[in-house]
């Protein structure tokens, strides 16, 4: 294969996913498409072999790529050496490979670069290449329009049959793939979004044949979409459907893939509503706190504002939680409040972490639970709703004559003025549990504009004295 192929395993670029930048365009790993990133590490045709993890050994994983794409460090980044291979013909005799029997490793086999490259392939003439390898292409596409797909449902065995033509409505092929993929395999939440998507796409386009379905005709579902959606909603959007349509390619239905170099619009954002308050409105807000001996929200409040929790990680916090002679909060766990499904992992590895309080705050909670369980949740007795502890903050706002902020706008109250406060931008991040700095700078970027705009005085004041 050496003799025929070129490897750029040198420019993957593994990207955990608590890291990711949430883009266009697809990221890559062993079996396919993982998610969609900014940013690419290849540009140009490509085909993708499994290095390690592949789900199937039998049907080894091989990928065919046209454009910008992200790939990571478990799958090698082939491409046909000019005037030799045709990338297409090596795609469909890459996959009749039986590589079985070239893997090492035990439970995560592994296809190792050199072996690979040692692989027979024989290959015709270029210009037969070509022709196979659209041949191949289709039929590779016919068998998958003619697959029938078996689920589960009313504890039997049903066949799904997709019975659709080019001349299906688009409409309701993408309602069967929604039942067909998504059902069962995705959370609550992001199934409801397909099907509100699903009504979006009846009510745009409802009579739009899969033949018909070009890229002028899925940039104007975008057009008609972006008329009442903000930009990264539309780009939310394209990414739940574009599964849809790159599928009905894979099957036939459509000609070609009609999303490639999509353009994003959308409507003009809302105005934001203020999410923090400054030094002068918190103080005058803790001040208005009813802090008596027993839990009540406005002690949650209070420990939101000096510790920066998320909302579920404050719920789910307990007495041992607390080291009061080291002064430190665990971050360790949250409570679904959403399904009350109890205590629930953090939101990402860096949201475990301990967090410094200071001593006032200390003596106030070892009082206040030093007879409660150890083990259960400060906060939490029954069902709990987050619209109570926001009504609750809100009539303190109002009473005060402050901004009406949110629970989670303490959060951002507490990083805010750490930041005004000249506390670095890394210690905060790791103090609010984000996934990465960037996270940190995205969510902040006005402070940090406004940080930036007193360095420039403090610059230009230093420049002057010099003279």
């Amino acid at each position: 294969m050496g003799e025929v192929v070129e490897r750029f395993d040198n420019l993957r670029i593994p990207v955990t996913s608590s890291k990711r930048e949430k883009g266009i365009t697809p990221y890559y790993g062993a079996n396919g498409i993982q998610d969609y990133v900014q940013g690419y590490t290849h540009d140009g045709e490509f085909v993708l072999v499994a290095e390690d993890g592949a789900n199937d050994l039998q049907n080894y994983p091989v990928h065919y790529v046209n454009g910008k794409v992200w790939v990571n460090n478990h799958a090698h980044v082939l491409q046909g050496k000019k005037d030799i291979a045709d990338n297409l013909f090596l795609v469909n005799a890459i996959k009749r490979i039986k590589f079985e029997t070239y893997l090492v490793g035990g439970s995560r086999a592994k296809l190792n670069a050199d072996v690979m490259m040692k692989l027979p392939i024989k290959v015709p003439t270029l210009n037969e290449q070509q022709k196979l390898g659209k041949y191949f292409s289709r039929i590779d596409s016919l068998i998958a329009l003619h697959q029938r797909k078996p689920f589960i449902k009313n504890g039997g065995i049903k066949m799904i049959t997709s019975n659709f033509t080019c001349d299906s409505l688009f409409k309701d092929y993408f309602e069967f793939w929604i039942k067909l993929y998504k059902e069962g395999a995705v959370r609550p939440v992001t199934l409801e979004k397909y099907r509100n998507n699903q009504k979006h796409i009846a009510k745009i386009i409802p009579n739009l044949k899969m033949k018909d379905f070009d890229r002028n005709a899925y940039q104007e579902l975008l057009n008609q979409y972006a008329l009442t959606h903000e930009r990264q909603t539309v780009i939310d959007f394209h990414h739940q459907v574009k599964g849809a349509i790159l599928d009905a390619v894979d099957d036939g239905l459509i000609d070609r893939d009609p999303t490639r170099k999509a353009i994003f619009k959308g409507k003009a954002p809302r105005e934001k509503k203020q999410k923090y308050l400054n030094q002068f409105e918190l103080h005058n807000l803790l001040e208005d706190l009813d802090l008596g001996m027993e839990i009540t929200w406005d002690w949650l409040i209070l420990l939101i504002a000096k510790t920066g929790l998320r909302f579920s990680e404050a719920l789910g916090l307990t007495p041992a939680d607390f080291d009061f002679a080291r002064q430190t909060i665990s971050v360790n766990k949250t409570w679904d409040y959403k399904t009350n499904t109890g205590f629930q992992p953090t939101k990402n590895r860096s949201s475990i972490r301990k967090v410094q309080m200071d001593w006032q705050l200390g003596m106030q909670f070892q009082h206040l639970i030093k007879n409660l369980n150890k083990d259960e949740p400060i906060f939490v007795n029954g069902p709990v709703c987050n619209s109570t502890p926001n009504n609750c903050l809100a009539r303190h706002c109002r009473k005060c004559g402050i901004p009406e902020i949110s629970i989670h706008g303490l959060r951002h109250t507490h990083a805010s003025l750490l930041m005004f406060a000249g506390v670095s931008i890394a210690s905060v991040s790791r103090r609010l549990g984000h996934s990465s700095i960037t996270t940190t700078q995205k969510v902040y970027m006005h402070i940090i504009s406004e940080l930036e705009n007193q360095d420039n005085d403090l610059v230009m004041r230093y420049l002057s004295s010099l003279s």
